[in-house]
Formats: structure tokens, sequence, C-alpha cells
């Protein structure tokens, strides 16, 4: 499966697009797209890595993945339960790694403001944290959770544990779809499970066999000399260079804390778009890398984590996400939004129903990152990508439009799509 020479040149040029002028819609983006064979179908990097400055995007250039990092906690979690040693319902042996978790309680608001909280009505399994089911959920995107939180507030993206994780549930488990941070737990409950940190695990089972050598929770001097700068889109469309808003990694370590730095399963990875992609190629290719010829996952796990966990609780795309940090996100639908007007969701990220109208097939998984990246794996037709940005707030529709576009250019442009089948 190759890209045609035509839709390369026509990618480039939608791309090229957004970030050439003196006041470009977007300072810089990376883009690539790999096949199951692990061949790089499409790549490219345009604009610079910061408005205020001259430095080119490259494809080595660094971002923040943000949630991108959620794929990489449940391939360690499924790595586990591959092993025996956790299970995907087994609230007890949750409870008995996370303690905290057995007694967390429920934030209900009555209609008169007054928050109480109550106990949950069940226990809290591992499916239920990768699934987004567990009742957790983000400050920024729960209007109830925000409120609550004030005068002091929870910083979702401090690095701080306790701002990350000691919150109550928004939701009783397992009645109720909420984006939150149940990564971060799982997260938590990876390293437990192994005795490493999650930055450890992540080198150690999945990194290196997939022959990533730049993505980490804790970037390097080299990476960080790399960074792209966080921007951020006044409402009336202008940008500036902003201060990062996950700074915590980028900081000095505490003398002698290193060992005690948090590893935010949710959100926390940096790294360069163009590896990210070799994490994506190996779900194509069934869990095995088509780059080293590494298994990270079996074939079966594979397809349990594209099976949808919440046939019950469909998302709809067509019902806006609130935004209680209009500073962090927009109030946005899903996207590309399926004729059905529904999504589903595997284990850790979102799934389609049908085919999109950019051309992925029905079954796909898809997520992003905060700062507008979003990637995507269609294992019908054996190609998967990321589109990558560092503008807030979340939900830009510069940088979805060019995703959208891109996309649609690359399906319509494929040679021999017959041989990306599944199989």
């Amino acid at each position: 499966m190759q890209l045609l020479a035509a839709a390369d040149v026509a990618a480039r040029a939608e791309i090229d697009s957004r970030t050439d002028g003196v006041s470009p819609q977007i300072p810089g983006l990376v883009y690539c797209a790999v096949n199951r064979a692990g061949n790089t179908i499409f790549s490219h990097a345009s604009g610079k890595t910061s408005l205020d400055g001259n430095s080119p995007m490259t494809m080595d250039t660094i971002f923040w993945l943000a949630s991108c990092t959620k794929l990489v906690t449940s391939i360690a979690c499924m790595q586990l339960v591959e092993r025996g040693t956790l299970e995907l319902d087994n609230s007890a042996q949750l409870e008995s790694l996370a303690p905290e978790l057995r007694n967390v309680q429920v934030l209900e608001r009555t209609a008169d403001g007054k928050f109480h909280l109550v106990p949950k009505q069940r226990s809290i399994t591992l499916r239920m944290l990768l699934n987004h089911t567990s009742g957790f959920g983000y400050a920024f995107e729960d209007l109830k959770l925000r409120d609550w939180s004030r005068p002091v507030g929870l910083d979702d993206f401090s690095g701080n544990v306790s701002d990350v994780l000691h919150r109550p549930l928004i939701n009783q488990p397992g009645t109720k779809f909420q984006y939150g941070v149940g990564l971060d737990w799982a997260g938590v409950i990876v390293e437990r499970a192994s005795g490493l940190s999650l930055e450890d695990y992540f080198q150690l089972f999945i990194y290196q066999p997939l022959g990533i050598k730049d993505i980490s929770f804790f970037p390097t001097t080299e990476m960080k000399l790399s960074l792209a700068a966080m921007h951020q889109r006044a409402k009336d469309g202008t940008l500036s260079v902003r201060d990062h808003l996950y700074r915590y990694p980028l900081l000095p370590p505490n003398p002698g804390g290193e060992e005690d730095r948090f590893c935010m399963g949710g959100a926390g990875c940096f790294g360069k778009p163009l590896e990210f992609c070799r994490i994506v190629a190996a779900l194509l290719n069934d869990g095995t890398s088509p780059h080293t010829g590494a298994e990270i996952v079996t074939s079966e796990t594979v397809e349990e984590m594209f099976t949808d966990q919440i046939p019950t609780m469909p998302r709809y795309c067509n019902e806006y996400t609130p935004s209680g940090k209009p500073e962090l996100a927009n109030p946005c639908p899903l996207i590309p939004c399926s004729e059905d007007l529904t999504e589903g969701w595997g284990l850790s990220f979102s799934l389609s129903h049908t085919e999109s109208p950019t051309g992925r097939a029905a079954g796909s998984g898809s997520w992003e990152g905060l700062a507008n990246l979003f990637w995507f794996a269609d294992r019908t037709n054996g190609i998967g990508g990321i589109i990558a940005s560092q503008i807030l707030p979340y939900g830009d529709l510069e940088v979805i439009n060019c995703s959208e576009s891109v996309e649609k250019i690359i399906y319509n442009g494929l040679s021999n799509k017959e041989d990306g089948g599944c199989h």
C-alpha cells in the first residue's frame, strides 16, 4: 500500500496552506501515516515550533502527547492481564492494589447547589478504569467537579498526585461513560502490580521492543531542546505563545526526589509523533511490531481492545462535551462523526460504528490529546496515523479541519487498497 504521488503533493499543500504566511492559522504541524507493514506512507512537518521563533517544525520535534498516553497505559495493563498478573473484572484485586479506591465516594449536587459525598454502590474494576465508566472525571470538563473543588480548584495537569488522583467520583461506577482520570489510576495499578515505575515499565516492555527511543514521561535534556512551544488561541482566533500547560516533568527534579516523580498514565508522555506511529502500526499488525517483530500484545488482546465496551451507553457525537475551563477545552462534538451519530469505546479509545466521511472503516479506533493531537488506527484498511499540534484550547477547528482534509486525501489517494485488508 502506497500513497499516490498526486495525493502526497495535495496532502502537503493542505498542511502548508495552514502554516504559511505572516499570520498562520496553525504555527506548526506534524502529520504521519503508516500501514500495517510499518511503512510510513505519508509524513510531513510544516511551519515552526513556535510562533515567536524561527526553528522549523521537523519530524524530530518533541510534542506533549497528552491523552495519547492513555493508549500506552492500556497496552501495559493488557500485557499484565495476559500474564495473569491483573484481571479486568476483579474488583477485589484492584482494591488490594489500590486501597484508596475502596472508600472513594461519589459527589452529588442538590438542586440548591449544595454538595454531598455518598458511598459508591459497587466496586471499581480495571475494565471500568480503561473504558471510563469508573465514575472518575476531569475538572476541566465536569462542571460539578470543578465547582466542588473551588476555591482551591483541581489542576488536572499539575502532575501532582493530590490533584490528579485524590478526587471523588462524579458518577456511580458502571453507570455512565465519563471521560476522566481512570487511566491515571490504571497507571498506578501497573506500577504496583509490576513493582516498576510506569516510565521503566513502558521503556522495558513497550518502547524498547518497538524500537522507540524518544517517548518518555520525563524528557531528556536533548528532548527538551527539541520541544515545540505551547500556544493559546483567543476567542477571536488569534494565536500567542503561552507557558507550557504540563510543566512539572520539564522542570529539574528536586534533589533526591527523582524516584518519587509521578508518571501520569492518562496524559503524561512527551515524544515524537513518528515514533508514536510505531505503536499504531503494532495494533494494525495484530499486536506485533512490523519493525522489530516483537509481540507487545496478542492478536486476541488487540481484538478485546477494539471491542465496544459500552454498547448500552453509546456516545453521541452531535452532543457537545461541556467545558469547565474554556482556556483548556472548547465544548465540541466527537470527530469525525459517523452517519449514525454514535461512537463506542474500546479499552482506552473511541470506536467508530460506521465508516467515517474521511474513509475510516467501521470499528476504527481513535483518540486525541488536549493540545490538539489526533491519532487513529483503521485495522480493516490497515492504515493509521497521527496529526500533532501544540495549541490550546482543545477542539481547535483549524487543526480538526486540517486533520479531516488530509485524512480524506490520504484515503482517496491510496494504491492497492485491497492489500491492506484485515487478516
